[in-house]
Parts: C-alpha cells; sequence; structure tokens
C-alpha cells in the first residue's frame, strides 16, 4: 500500500471518527472540533515522517479554514440577525400577518409559517425562528391549538425559505466557497432560487396541511414563551409631562394604548380611580397600577410608555430610581425566605441603592393587590422583575435576599432602533443581490452597521457570534481539505460512479442528493456541505458534466435537516417548547425529507437540462 493510500484511509477513519463524535453528542461540539484540528495536525505533520514522504498539507492549509471568506460571512450574518433580533424589528410585519390571518386558528399560522419561510430567504433561520416562535405560541394559545402542532412546521418552514438564496443559510455560504475554492465556480445570489422555491413550495405544503394531523397534540411551554405561563406582574406607570401615555382618554372603560395590560388602579392625588373607567383622561401627575406580562412590560418599557423614572419637577428627588438609557437587562430575582426585604416596601428596602437594579413588577402568586407599587410590602416567595445594566443585573448572583432566575435574564429590545436595523439589512440586501461584489463585504458592512448605528453592542454582537459555529465549519474545512489533498474525494466520487455506472445522470444526481439528506440528520449540516462539496465537483468531473447542478444537490440535500432534532438548531430550539420527542422528528421530518427528494430528481435534471 503506498504512503498516499495511507493517508487517505487515515483521513477517511478520522472524518468517520468526527462524525460519530458529533452524532453520539456525549462530547461538547467544541471539544470534538479542537480534537479533530488537533488530530489532523499530528496527521499530516506525524504520518508523512513515518512513511518517509513529504505532507501533503500543512499546519497552514489545516487552519485555513478559519479565514475562509464563507466562515465569516456566515458569522457576520449572524451578527445583522442579532440586530434585527435586538430591535424587534420583523415583529411588527409577523403581528400583520397575523392579523390577517383571518379568524380561524390554522389561517393565522399558515400566514406566520409563510410570512417565516420568506423572511429566512434573507436572514439566517435561527434569529427568523426565535422571532417568530412567540408570535405562534401566542396565536396558538388564543386559538386553542396544541403548540407541539405549530413550533415544528415553523422550524422546517425557515429551513425551506433558507434555502432559496445564497445567503438564506450558512450552509449555502459554506458550499459556495468550498465550491469557489475547489474548482473556480461562483454561485450567484439567486443561482438556484427556481429549483428550490419549486421544492419550497411542496414542502410547505406538506408542512402546513399534513404535518400538523401527524404530530401528536401535547402541551407544550406557550405561556413560558409568551409572557411567562399567564404570569401577571403588578407594575406602575408615572405619567409625567411628555409621556406617551399623557393625554390619552379611556375608552368604553379601558385604555386602548394599554391593551396588553389591565389597568387596575388610577391614582390622581389622594383620589383613586377604579375600573371601569368612564371619562377618565390620564394627566401628568397621575399614577397607573397595572397587571401585565413580562413581555407586555417589555414592550411598554421598550417604547418609553412604561419607564420607571420620574419627572424632577414633578417632586421626585434627584435619586428616584432611573433606568439606564440603552444597554438595559431584565430579569426576574424571588425574595429569599429569610430576606431582609419581607414587610417593607420597595421604597423602604432601598433595593436601587442596594443592587442598582430598578423593581418594575411584582409578581404575587397569592393575591393581586390593587395598590401602587411603592406601597407594596414585600413578601417571602415574591417575584420581582427588575432592571439594569448587565454587571448590576448579574450583581444579584451575590445578594441574599433576592434569588436571581439565572435563565430570566434578557437584554430589553432597543424598539426605537427598529427602522435603523431594517434599512441597514435592505442595504445589505441589495448589495449582495446585486452582484457588484463580494458577499462578505456587505456581511461584514452589516454588521458594522449594526453596532456603530446603536442596533446592538458589542457585547451582543459577539454572543451572536457562535464560537461552535465557528470551530465546527473551521473543522469541517481542515476534513475537506484533507480529503481533497490525499484524494480521498476523486476516491469517493469514482466509487459513486460505479455503483451508477450505466445509469442517466439525473440519476447520479438523485443517489447524491439522498446521501447527503441523509448524513445531514446525523451531521452537522454544515459540515455535510463542506465534506460533499468536492465529491459533488469530482463526480461531475468525472462524468463529465457541468459541476453546478451537482453542488447544488448537496446545498439543497444538506438542508434537509428534517428527520432529527440534532440536524439543524432551530429543531433544537423549538424541541422544548413544543415538548417534541426524538421519534416526533422521525415521524414528521422523514416523509419531508423523502418529498424534498423526488422533487429535487425531477426539478433539478429538468432545470438543468439533464434528461
Amino acid at each position: 500500500m503506498t504512503a498516499q493510500l495511507v493517508m487517505m484511509w487515515l483521513t477517511f477513519a478520522t472524518i468517520v471518527a468526527m462524525v460519530v463524535a458529533y452524532a453520539l453528542e456525549r462530547w461538547s461540539i467544541e471539544l470534538v472540533s479542537i480534537a479533530t484540528l488537533v488530530a489532523w495536525l499530528v496527521l499530516f505533520w506525524l504520518g508523512p515522517i513515518l512513511l518517509g514522504e513529504k505532507t501533503p498539507l500543512s499546519p497552514d492549509d489545516i487552519l485555513a479554514g478559519f479565514s475562509n471568506q464563507a466562515l465569516v460571512t456566515v458569522l457576520a450574518m449572524l451578527v445583522v440577525g442579532q440586530g434585527l433580533f435586538q430591535t424587534d424589528a420583523l415583529e411588527r410585519p409577523a403581528t400583520m400577518l397575523a392579523r390577517y390571518g383571518g379568524r380561524t386558528g390554522m389561517g393565522a399560522v399558515i400566514l406566520i409559517l409563510f410570512g417565516a419561510m420568506v423572511t429566512s430567504a434573507v436572514v439566517n433561520d435561527t434569529p427568523v425562528v426565535v422571532m417568530f416562535l412567540p408570535i405562534v405560541t401566542a396565536i396558538a394559545a388564543t386559538r386553542g391549538i396544541a403548540t407541539s402542532k405549530v413550533l415544528m412546521p415553523l422550524s422546517f418552514a425557515a429551513l425551506l425559505g433558507g434555502t432559496t438564496t445564497l445567503i438564506g443559510t450558512s450552509t449555502n455560504l459554506l458550499a459556495a466557497g468550498v465550491a469557489q475554492k475547489a474548482a473556480g465556480l461562483t454561485l450567484g445570489f439567486f443561482e438556484f432560487t427556481i429549483p428550490a422555491a419549486i421544492m419550497a413550495a411542496f414542502g410547505f405544503a406538506y408542512v402546513t396541511l399534513v404535518l400538523p394531523r401527524i404530530l401528536t397534540a401535547r402541551a407544550g411551554m406557550a405561556d413560558q414563551m409568551t409572557g411567562g405561563s399567564g404570569k401577571q406582574f403588578i407594575a406602575q406607570i408615572d405619567i409625567t409631562y411628555g409621556h406617551p401615555l399623557a393625554g390619552i382618554a379611556s375608552v368604553s372603560g379601558m385604555f386602548p394604548a394599554l391593551k396588553d395590560m389591565t389597568v387596575r388602579l388610577v391614582q390622581r392625588g389622594e383620589h383613586p380611580f377604579l375600573p371601569p373607567f368612564e371619562n377618565l383622561t390620564l394627566r401628568p401627575g397621575d399614577t397607573v397600577i397595572v397587571a401585565a406580562t413580562r413581555n407586555a412590560l417589555t414592550r411598554a418599557i421598550s417604547d418609553g410608555a412604561a419607564a420607571p423614572s420620574r419627572d424632577a419637577d414633578n417632586g421626585a428627588s434627584e435619586t428616584a430610581p432611573t433606568m439606564p438609557t440603552k444597554d438595559v437587562t431584565l430579569a426576574e430575582a424571588v425574595v429569599a425566605p429569610g430576606s431582609r426585604l419581607i414587610g417593607r416596601t420597595i421604597e423602604q428596602a432601598a433595593i436601587h441603592l442596594d443592587t442598582g437594579t430598578v423593581v418594575l413588577g411584582v409578581e404575587r402568586r397569592s393575591r393581586m393587590p390593587r395598590m401602587p407599587l411603592s406601597d407594596i410590602r414585600l413578601e417571602a416567595g415574591d417575584v420581582l422583575l427588575v432592571g439594569g445594566t448587565r454587571d448590576t443585573v448579574e450583581g444579584l448572583r451575590l445578594n441574599r435576599d433576592l434569588l436571581l432566575l439565572e435563565w430570566s435574564a434578557a437584554d430589553l429590545p432597543t424598539r426605537r432602533y427598529a427602522k435603523r436595523a431594517l434599512v441597514i439589512f435592505v442595504i445589505m440586501v441589495a448589495y449582495a443581490a446585486s452582484g457588484i461584489g463580494p458577499i462578505v463585504i456587505g456581511a461584514l458592512g452589516g454588521a458594522f452597521a449594526m453596532i456603530a448605528f446603536g442596533c446592538l453592542n458589542i457585547r451582543q454582537a459577539i454572543r451572536a457570534f457562535d464560537h461552535r459555529i465557528f470551530l465546527m465549519i473551521g473543522a469541517s474545512l481542515a476534513a475537506a481539505a484533507a480529503l481533497e489533498a490525499t484524494g480521498g474525494a476523486v476516491f469517493i466520487a469514482d466509487a459513486a460512479i460505479d455503483a451508477v455506472r450505466g445509469y442517466p445522470v439525473s440519476v447520479t444526481l438523485s443517489v447524491i442528493f439522498i446521501v447527503v439528506a441523509i448524513l445531514t440528520n446525523i451531521i452537522s449540516n454544515n459540515a455535510t456541505a463542506v465534506l460533499f462539496t468536492p465529491i459533488a465537483i469530482q463526480v461531475a468531473d468525472k462524468t463529465g458534466n457541468d459541476p453546478m447542478p451537482f453542488v447544488v444537490a448537496v446545498i439543497l440535500a444538506a438542508s434537509c435537516a428534517f428527520a432529527t432534532p440534532i440536524g439543524y438548531q432551530t429543531n433544537m430550539l423549538v424541541m422544548g417548547p413544543g415538548h417534541y420527542r426524538f421519534r416526533d422528528y422521525l415521524v414528521g421530518g422523514t416523509p419531508l425529507v423523502i418529498i424534498m427528494w423526488l422533487v429535487y430528481s425531477v426539478v433539478g435534471p429538468w432545470y438543468y437540462g439533464l434528461w
């Protein structure tokens, strides 16, 4: 056996070990990725020395994937998507879709799923699912639909939409980068939009008409995702001069501007007004006591309608609690048994002076007090909604009187920058679609603009920079380089050609698609695309065909991660809220994989003239 063959089989063994390690999930993605990189470095340093040959792959070549422009583009797109999410830029369009969905719950859900699919064509699917998830669950809850019937369709719809453009998913960009490097093949923004759109149409029909009937109805976590299991906080809104609610009049006993909240009391001086409120107009100096979910309070604070700060001209002291003007974090904290705060009002407890956070609301399970927030005496077990900087909120970990609920910490959306974020996003998409220059320039420019114009801060941008994706893609690109350098890609291509020898090229294309579609449900779709793109190019060269339809087959098949929760991150994202089991993905996703395979087996050869 020659030295090259030994290196090739060692490369195969390393790739198999990597795939198995990723699939078993016994170790973290980061650990497996770093271990694989170490294995490549050792293999191509020590192997050639023992075999008395020159190494076919230098350390620079192995680590070159981390400077791959496709990888940089993917990470920059994640930052742009985080900017849209952080500003709630897509919430209003999604809400409008829900409003036009008709009276039936599924009609509204279908419109939302269609909106998610279309949006995923130009925004990474993960932030799209995160953004649409609370809207879908809210509709399901109000229309009496089990969340398990709608959340998996949401993930699948986003995946289908992401396949239609070059920037729809990270998989598309990575495969395009590998094709450019391996064969000088340049994929345009709409290179595979037509076949992908046809496949998405068939897939969407299945997702909306068949999948909800297959899925088992289970009680999900819709309430938690839509504001906390119906949990109501008592909050206080002080109406000051220039406040958005100043001058708002009651209509039919309620205040339309506070439609997502229950107004329990309006305190005007010494005179309280109780519901129903007839012919009452809010004016500066009023204190409005409301009961609302965390989501409703978050929206109101973000819009400036429920800011806890008071106007100094109104008699409040200069030391009155004020919220930071930007980069605000909200969290929930429980009053601990034996706490010194028990029996004290919020002002007496001086929580702001002690912790630097501002109390925005109080949730008490036993009863709902009808009094100003400042007059409520705290009890053990009360849940406080607090706001402040990230540092002050994290400082509650050391507080013995308040127990911070770690999972509840979340940044306050900067909704006032939503239009700004949308403009940045539209300009970036227009640049990418025009083909004027490399997409990486537009992606990095968009990420920079999101930070420079205040849509994101550096910490939020870094959080969007997923180190797991960075390491996994870098390790996968190293594996692809090893396959090419040792002749492994050619070997696999020859084996594939021998297996379908004598069959039409359309059959070869179909076989490549189904093999990739199966593997993408076992390992990462990004890793599958990176590994199989050079193999597909080799198969095209060996059969004397244009490599484009083969690369497109890999791209589209790698996005068929429907049959397992580990196939794609959005599947994992909806697994908990939907109370899904592994079997649910097999039952609901496998038919969709088969549909995508059959449709491409017809559409691909037709579109590229391979019949």
